[in-house]
Parts: C-alpha cells; sequence; structure tokens
C-alpha cells in the first residue's frame, strides 16, 4: 500500500506554532496550490490543503517562512476525528509533512514581512559582499592582470605543457 503526498504551494497564513505538554513542536498550516487548469471564466482555482509537521522542522518553519512563502511538502495523508463542543464527531483529513523545502527565501514571499516574533529573513545581505571579501577579490584580479593573463582567464595559455587527463577523469 502507498500513501505518498508532494505538494508545492504558498503558505496562506504565518504556521501556527504550538508545544504539548512534553515540549515537542507542533506547527499546524496551510498551503495553496493552484490546479493545472482554469475554470469557465478562464480563471485559475486553488486548493488550500491543511498540513502538520513536527518537532524542529516545525520551529523551522514558523521562524523562517511566514504568509506567502512558496514551499515543499512532501509526507502522507492523514485522518483523525473528535468531537466538538456541541457533541457533534468531526472528520479532518491533513498531510503529515515529513519534509519541508523552502523553495524562496523570506524576502522573496509576496509581502515579505517577518514573522509574529519580527526576526528578519535569514539571508537578508547575502549578495552583498564584506568589505574584506571586495579588496581580496580587487587584488586577485590585479595580480591576474600584472601576470600578462587578459585573456577571459584562460590558466592554460602560453603554458606550452600538454594535459595528460586519463580517462577516469572524463565526465563522459
Amino acid at each position: 500500500m502507498l500513501n505518498r503526498v508532494v505538494l508545492v504551494g504558498r503558505l496562506t497564513r504565518d504556521p501556527d506554532l504550538r508545544y504539548t505538554p512534553n515540549g515537542v513542536a507542533v506547527a499546524n498550516f496551510t498551503i495553496a496550490c493552484n490546479r493545472p487548469f482554469t475554470n469557465q471564466q478562464g480563471q485559475r482555482e486553488a486548493d488550500f490543503i491543511n498540513c502538520v509537521t513536527w518537532r524542529r522542522q516545525a520551529e523551522n518553519l514558523a521562524n523562517y517562512m511566514g504568509k506567502g512563502s512558496l514551499i515543499g511538502v512532501d509526507g502522507r495523508i492523514q485522518t483523525r476525528s473528535f468531537d466538538n463542543q456541541e457533541g457533534q464527531r468531526v472528520f479532518m483529513t491533513e498531510v503529515m509533512a515529513e519534509s519541508i523545502q523552502f523553495l524562496e527565501s523570506k524576502g522573496g514571499a509576496t509581502g515579505g514581512q517577518p514573522n509574529a516574533q519580527g526576526s528578519q529573513g535569514y539571508n537578508q545581505n547575502q549578495n552583498q559582499p564584506s568589505q574584506a571579501n571586495q579588496n581580496q577579490f580587487n587584488q586577485n584580479n590585479n595580480n591576474q592582470n600584472n601576470q600578462g593573463n587578459n585573456d577571459g582567464g584562460n590558466p592554460f595559455q602560453d603554458s606550452g605543457e600538454p594535459i595528460d587527463i586519463s580517462d577516469d577523469d572524463l565526465p563522459f
């Protein structure tokens, strides 16, 4: 028997992180997955799928992803039932997320808002090199240009020696 679910969608709201009485983290979240076709009005509809994840993965999801974040979920479908306050039996079907992939940075999410704790995205300054790294880069380029290597970076130009490569080193 097989019970496997793979979903890609956007969080409809910030994940709801809670802890059990034993201190185990659990996060409930809903993702919107677009349907692969349009309706009669030419609009694309979406399915809203309830998901649950546990422990460290739940904490990571709540800390780094928020409403609008694109995620991938791999898991299984699970059903459960309980009696509500009116005494009626309620059945729930959820995806138990065993693996969650963050498919974009928090700043790339629609809205790009920080989560409820007010933390910033974890890769906010990823594309900005430090001044020390920039100076090292410039120094290496100057040294390369001073050595007469002005051909665009060919390290084998003017070496005059053949290259010995075995068949085991070739990628094909």
